[in-house]
């Protein structure tokens, strides 16, 4: 968002409290960071200061000051990473749980990009931007394995490329709530912004973009089953959001399943196990692997 911002209320967010309101249709601002602003008398609502305990009509019109930020340099930091491959073109990581990959706002340190800045120096793709140097693709701050970044922009384009046209093999091992039926199947729904909860995503016929996941089953416990899900695209939460969408959500994912969880997890219990692409500079096809982490190992024994 700018800095002056007009909102007008609509039917679907009719009765929420502002700062609920207002943190669900702009993720960058959480429900703290608005009620400051409500404080600060920042938001108007039709022309009057807001009141933290207001709950928004139909037709309202809100008004925004959000006051200039400055978003804090990206800087190196000398972070251990598990370096599956490296050469001039490309190095492919296999990330821990509970790190994120890019600086966003509240996670400004301790990313995948601070250290690969500090193990890569200079050579790092620019294209997205100063704030995500060498970043191709994500997964998320809770799922583990493998993941590709980019040294110089021709190595970004070419690996881009192969993601827009979905050639890239990606494939992700999870443990599911639940006993699935089939041994393997399509989930072929499109996904977008869930329009009541707008940090979550959700099955989007109207917005969503075309989201395609294969997945066949490795393993059957009594509650929970092993899977692997192959993405034939990458949307946002694709796998996490489409699990859950045939009642079959990942263990652990308190966001798409449950809100209470077995087992103490922090996150959900996917590995991005393999990705493999055609190489951008020896047109070969390469395919990395990474092991399963030892938490999911340790889950594996548990369930029954």
């Amino acid at each position: 968002m700018s800095n002056n911002n007009v909102l007008i209320v609509s039917e679907e967010n009719e009765g929420l409290r502002i700062d609920k309101f207002l943190s669900d249709v702009n993720e960058d601002f959480s429900r703290t960071y608005i009620q400051k602003l409500v404080k600060d008398n920042s938001i108007l609502v039709n022309g009057k200061p807001a009141k933290v305990s207001y709950k928004v009509n139909i037709g309202d019109v809100i008004n925004l000051n959000v006051p200039e930020s400055i978003t804090p340099d990206i800087l190196p930091q000398d972070i251990p990473l598990d370096i599956i491959f490296e050469d001039k073109d490309i190095i492919v990581i296999n990330k821990p749980k509970g790190m994120v990959v890019h600086p966003a706002p509240g996670h400004y340190t301790d990313t995948l990009v601070n250290a690969l800045m500090f193990h890569c120096k200079d050579d790092l793709s620019g294209i997205n931007g100063v704030g995500r140097p060498g970043i191709v693709h994500r997964i998320d701050m809770n799922t583990t394995g493998v993941l590709i970044a980019c040294k110089n922009d021709y190595a970004h384009n070419f690996v881009a490329k192969q993601l827009k046209d979905h050639s890239i093999t990606r494939k992700y091992e999870a443990i599911v709530m639940g006993v699935l039926k089939d041994e393997s199947g399509t989930i072929n729904a499109p996904i977008g912004r869930n329009p009541k909860e707008r940090k979550k995503m959700a099955i989007n016929i109207k917005t969503g973009r075309e989201a395609i996941t294969n997945y066949k089953v490795i393993n059957r416990f009594r509650s929970y089953t092993h899977v692997e899900c192959q993405l034939e695209t990458g949307r946002t939460h694709q796998i996490r959001v489409h699990l859950a969408s045939i009642h079959h959500p990942i263990l652990g994912d308190d966001v798409y399943g449950p809100p209470k969880q077995p087992f103490k997890l922090i996150g959900q219990a996917l590995h991005a196990r393999t990705l493999g692409l055609i190489h951008p500079t020896t047109k070969e096809y390469i395919e990395f692997s990474s092991p399963l982490p030892e938490y999911f190992l340790e889950l594996l024994n548990k369930i029954d």
